[in-house]
């Protein structure tokens, strides 16, 4: 391009820029002013959901990577059979009463009594309260 033209473009072109950013700046300004109050909700919800978000991770309980080792010591202090760590298991597999003595060949009332001494040994009163304390103590997977 030669000089003049240059001049002519730079000329022309500044003041259009200059009137199209103040028009942008007045239409950004009119937005803030009819809707601050809207603004401010969403930036501050915004910001709790950030916060909420990063301490729901840093909070939630990291399950270990390594293989299941099972807490033999506390097998022993309990005094839990092998019998009745395999009600134990079977109850944390979801199966009734039923299906765990055809499981294990045994009575269904045998296995309540074997449920009822795994409550006693847990100190629980409730299936999934025992399941629970059953994974706590690294028992069960």
């Amino acid at each position: 391009m030669s000089k003049p033209v240059l001049k002519i473009l730079l000329l022309y072109s500044l003041p259009l820029a200059a009137a199209a950013f103040a028009l942008e700046w007045l239409q950004y300004q009119y937005f803030a002013k009819t809707y601050s109050v809207e603004i401010y909700v969403v930036l501050i919800a915004l910001a709790f959901a950030s916060l909420g978000i990063w301490v729901g991770h840093r909070l939630t309980v990291k399950k270990p990577r390594g293989p299941f080792e099972q807490n033999r010591a506390a097998l022993k202090s309990l005094g839990i059979s092998a019998r009745e760590l395999e009600v134990l298991e079977a109850l944390a597999d979801g199966q009734s009463n039923k299906e765990i003595g055809r499981t294990l060949g045994i009575s269904p009332n045998t296995v309540k009594t074997h449920i009822a001494k795994l409550y006693a040994k847990l100190r629980v009163n409730g299936r999934i309260r025992a399941i629970e304390e059953a994974r706590t103590l690294h028992l069960i997977r």
